[in-house]
């Protein structure tokens, strides 16, 4: 019997970005499975959720050095990582998150586009707020890479089982 391929799962940190002096870095984990072959998914720690009682509340002050040409602070010791029984998942386009390396992309709740040096910003809109977040572009290409080699580029719809998704659409 044929056996779908491993999932693509890497961990990495992001920067959110709460005011000109003010962000806070987390890990963040980033999934690819072949059998929802047209879509990827960031997972954040639950405590960075848009509907926070108050988004950025438990953030540190703004008292660490920071990188002029970056805008950002520091590295903090240690980042929040989700934990996938409680983090938050946003799920989107694979297409959108390759375009936004290299080009401005998105329509409605999920933006890419290059940043600064070797920046990529991903901007998520919800009804409760915005979340802009930096991550560093190799990582996320790095991550690409590995989810083109479980289903190259243009080969999705080869992948993608529409009486599956139809069902669970409406369950």
């Amino acid at each position: 019997m044929f056996s779908a391929p491993a999932p693509v799962e890497q961990s990495t940190h992001a920067r959110l970005i709460v005011s000109t002096h003010r962000s806070a870095l987390l890990r963040v984990t980033l999934r690819y499975r072949a059998d929802d072959p047209l879509a990827v998914r960031m997972v954040f720690p639950a405590e960075y959720a848009l509907d926070a009682a108050e988004p950025g509340a438990d953030l540190p002050d703004a008292d660490a050095d920071v990188d002029a040409d970056a805008d950002v602070l520091t590295e903090p010791a240690e980042p929040a990582g989700p934990d996938p029984a409680d983090g938050v998942e946003w799920v989107f386009a694979r297409q959108l998150l390759a375009s936004g390396l290299d080009l401005p992309s998105g329509e409605g709740d999920v933006h890419v586009r290059p940043g600064l040096g070797q920046r990529t910003v991903v901007e998520l809109r919800s009804p409760d707020g915005v979340a802009l977040l930096q991550f560093d572009r190799t990582e996320l290409r790095r991550f690409l890479w590995h989810s083109y080699l479980v289903v190259p580029e243009g080969q999705e719809l080869r992948h993608l089982d529409c009486d599956r998704a139809l069902a669970e659409l409406l369950a």
